[in-house]
């Protein structure tokens, strides 16, 4: 298990040369996930099948956070008074 990323990358290139796209995908997904920081073991024994991509630009320029979802029961603040717009009013 000490593929390194150049190791991975051949593969990756060879298996694209031989339209064995299936293999190129793993190795591809398998290549990511090590640049992100997971190891090597628990890289090589991911399943990343059923992984969707993020569309560039998605999030803005170049970045790849992933959506974020609001926790279980949160519910959205009150939207202000449009006819008020956050006036007290006139004290005298």
């Amino acid at each position: 298990m000490t593929d390194t990323l150049a190791d991975l990358q051949h593969r990756m290139d060879a298996a694209a040369e031989a339209l064995d796209f299936e293999q190129a995908r793993a190795l591809r997904d398998r290549i990511a996930l090590l640049r992100a920081g997971a190891s090597a073991e628990d890289a090589a024994v991911a399943d990343t099948a059923g992984l969707t991509r993020q569309q560039p630009g998605s999030m803005g320029l170049g970045t790849s956070r992933q959506s974020v979802e609001p926790p279980p029961g949160w519910t959205p603040p009150p939207k202000p008074d449009l006819k008020t717009n956050g006036r007290q009013g006139k004290r005298r």
